[in-house]
């Protein structure tokens, strides 16, 4: 190969690299959803469009301020009134606005279209960590609690911080690939966010209200996301975790979950368990104020 052609091959993968950095980095998760794919073709179209607006506005500002200066003898222009003009500058940002609204308004549509689901799961949001439930589908009547798994040391600074710092979970949600899942989201307590980017979801879990939103991923792997929702001190350790695999891994995965805990029974616990801890916390709070009274207080 010739040192022209090297050197294009070298540019051309330093080129794939750096786009591969900068997707991760700076740009959106890579899409896993059809969903998540319209919206991330979106944004590439809002900010193309945005791109070439800019460019012709300051071009023709530039222009106008460099060729109409007075060091070339331009003296101001007395005029009034274009119809020409102003019906183009009315027209064009409309035509603009419905070329950008039409294919957004599509891709909502479809988001909120949580219809022939295969399987059903309920997430309920806790101060701080997530509660699954499998409602409807291959795995109905499992349920579980999500909470983090990062250690406390990485946490607290006294061990090196892991490859999935602050996103890693006891009990992630597992789901087939290629599976239409309609999840159904609630809290517990104050208002949290399910956010996964690579779904293309965030929908808000409400205390007393069922939201719904949906997604169908197409490749196996585990996807991570995180609470989107100020909801607390803890709101920063309530990570999501969910592994897509195939449907033999996933029938397997049902089958050793074990008998089933009822719902009622299970939503008891839980809540005793967020119980037991607030009262931990509280007497660990007074016993604590305690100790800082000066003797014979």
């Amino acid at each position: 190969m010739s040192l022209s052609g090297r050197l294009a091959v070298a540019v051309a993968s330093s080129l794939a690299s750096f786009s591969a950095a900068a997707q991760s980095r700076y740009n959106f998760q890579e899409p896993v959803t059809e969903i998540a794919g319209q919206i991330y073709d979106l944004h590439i179209l809002m900010l193309i469009i945005c791109l070439v607006i800019f460019i012709g506005v300051f071009g023709v500002m530039f222009w106008s301020v460099f060729h109409h200066r007075k060091s070339r003898g331009a003296v101001a222009a007395n005029f009034h009134e274009n119809t020409t003009v102003e019906i183009v500058w009315t027209v064009v940002p409309v035509l603009i606005l419905v070329g950008m609204a039409w294919p957004a308004t599509r891709t909502i549509l479809e988001m909120k279209d949580t219809s022939g689901a295969d399987i059903t799961i309920k997430a309920t949001g806790y101060q701080w960590k997530w509660g699954y439930d499998y409602l409807q589908g291959e795995g109905e009547g499992i349920r579980f609690v999500s909470n983090l798994a990062t250690p406390r040391d990485q946490i607290e600074g006294r061990a090196e911080k892991g490859e999935h710092y602050l996103l890693e979970v006891d009990n992630p949600v597992v789901v087939p690939v290629g599976k239409r899942i309609r999840l159904l989201l609630t809290a517990n307590d104050v208002i949290h966010a399910w956010w996964v980017p690579a779904f293309g979801v965030k929908q808000d879990a409400i205390p007393g209200f069922i939201r719904d939103t949906w997604f169908q991923a197409d490749k196996e792997g585990v996807y991570r996301g995180v609470c989107a929702e100020l909801c607390g001190r803890d709101h920063a350790y309530m990570p999501i975790e969910v592994h897509v695999v195939s449907a033999d891994a996933y029938s397997a995965w049902v089958a050793q979950q074990g008998p089933r805990q009822p719902a009622v029974e299970a939503e008891a616990e839980t809540e005793a368990e967020t119980e037991a801890e607030t009262e931990a916390e509280a007497d660990a709070e007074v016993g604590t104020s305690d100790e800082s009274k000066p003797a014979g207080v």
